[in-house]
């Protein structure tokens, strides 16, 4: 009689279980997939950023050059499914190239979204004899 008092008193305690402990496993899942997807923008960005500077940077490169080459990574690395918002500003100097790229990372949690900004900066090529 006592095991059957007993099973009686635990009817629906996995249930409560559940209740607390399923929010608590979607937000541990959720916020790994939102790093995840932070990470890979960022990533991209700062690709985006080196090959654009690279561009820029060259002996016959111009900042226009490296603004249209980082545009052209970020199209081709996802575009939109990737980062949204984007924009790529760019500047040369007689010693220095710079571009930075900056955006949001897409999100999985309704109205957060994380902005990316990664930055670039190479010297320039000079021929010298």
């Amino acid at each position: 009689m006592i095991a059957s008092s007993r099973r009686r008193n635990e009817r629906g305690s996995v249930t409560i279980q559940m209740v607390f402990l399923m929010p608590a496993l979607f937000l541990v899942m959720f916020l790994g997939l939102q790093g995840t997807l932070y990470y890979h923008a960022r990533e991209v960005a700062l690709a985006a950023a080196q090959e654009g500077a690279r561009e820029a940077g060259s002996e016959t490169g111009t900042r226009d050059s490296g603004l249209a080459t980082a545009n052209t990574f970020l199209q081709d690395a996802g575009g939109t499914d990737v980062m949204t918002s984007t924009s790529v500003s760019a500047s040369r100097t007689a010693n220095t190239a710079t571009v930075t790229v900056t955006g949001k990372s897409l999100s999985v949690i309704p109205g957060w979204h994380v902005k990316v900004t990664q930055s670039a900066s190479v010297p320039v090529e000079r021929l010298t004899e």
